[in-house]
């Protein structure tokens, strides 16, 4: 099968008359770094134990000053497991306190890490909006793309999420992420919703607000994972063939900027880990940034954007369609 190039995708694009532009600014997302407490095989960041990269504090004080002049109302923090930064909890009290909206993508088992066990009342006290992920509801499969015995803890911090209020408070939003495994690329997002609801429900007690479905981005170890087994080719000509002209006015990076734990600006989390820095040659931070840098800009696109075009389309909040 023909390598979908950058040219090829740019094409599709120019076909439909659009050109990609940050056309707002309502979300900074911000990765704390790289360590991680798992090692997921579908991972974009290549997050793990053994990572040591990780966002100084005067770097968040950039990102706070930002912030606080900045159109954004939503803070979106990442990682690697984010909550493993020693100045997390300093950045989610800051935030709050500049009156945003603070999101925390957790993978849920770090809250049996040591030091960890405040996080469900920490996030109850400060409003976080959780988004936890769980590639599926049955152990076989958690386990088989996060490591042995994931499921289980994962369906133990739910719970203690839950009796913090998390998916019954409507103040505390709890919302799941689904990656399909292997190759496939996900299913009905509002399908898979009712059928987490209903497995959680009557297996474990579990209640969320809503699922997510995500694209398997063909970037760091999933992009290893393709090579390893000859599937590059295969994989991205089933995106490219998925492509939806109809996403391309919703897809995440017209209102959102991303910014690594060095403190550089990107057009998305999937640039930032092929280091499409804003700015190029002279690459943009967020120390320097304003609104202005970043609002009505062109967006880089290259082949990992039909992930975010493909089908119904998928960002960090879901499908788009």
């Amino acid at each position: 099968m023909e390598t979908v190039s950058f040219t090829q995708f740019s094409r599709r694009i120019s076909q439909q008359g659009v050109m990609l532009r940050r056309t707002r600014l309502d979300t900074l997302q911000v990765n704390l770094g790289k360590l991680c407490n798992q090692t997921c095989t579908h991972c974009h960041v290549n997050a793990g134990p053994g990572r040591s990269e990780q966002m100084s504090l005067e770097t968040i004080d950039h990102v706070l000053d930002f912030l606080g002049d900045s159109t954004a109302a939503t803070l979106d923090i990442t990682g690697g497991a984010p909550e493993l930064n020693p100045n997390f909890r300093y950045l989610v009290e800051e935030a709050v306190k500049l009156g945003k909206r603070v999101i925390v993508r957790s993978n849920l088992t770090v809250i049996f890490e040591q030091g960890q066990g405040y996080l469900p009342g920490f996030f109850r006290e400060n409003k976080v909006e959780v988004i936890a992920s769980l590639p599926c509801y049955t152990a076989e499969t958690v386990d088989a793309q996060r490591g042995d015995g994931v499921f289980e803890r994962s369906i133990q911090a739910l719970k203690k999420l839950n009796e913090q209020g998390y998916g019954d408070d409507p103040e505390l939003v709890l919302n799941l992420v689904y990656n399909p495994p292997g190759m496939s690329l996900p299913g009905d997002q509002s399908k898979l919703e009712e059928d987490y609801k209903k497995a959680l429900q009557a297996d474990h007690g579990i209640v969320f607000n809503h699922l997510f479905t995500l694209t398997n981005m063909p970037i760091a170890r999933f992009a290893e994972y393709l090579a390893r087994e000859g599937e590059t080719d295969a994989y991205m000509c089933r995106l490219a063939e998925a492509f939806n002209p109809d996403t391309l006015e919703l897809v995440m990076c017209t209102g959102l900027a991303s910014v690594d734990w060095e403190g550089y600006v990107y057009d998305c989390d999937f640039n930032q880990m092929l280091r499409m820095r804003i700015g190029g040659a002279r690459p943009l931070t967020i120390k320097d940034a304003t609104d202005a840098d970043l609002i009505d800009r062109r967006v880089q696109v290259m082949d990992h954007c039909y992930g975010c075009t493909a089908g119904p389309g998928s960002s960090c909040t879901g499908a788009l369609r």
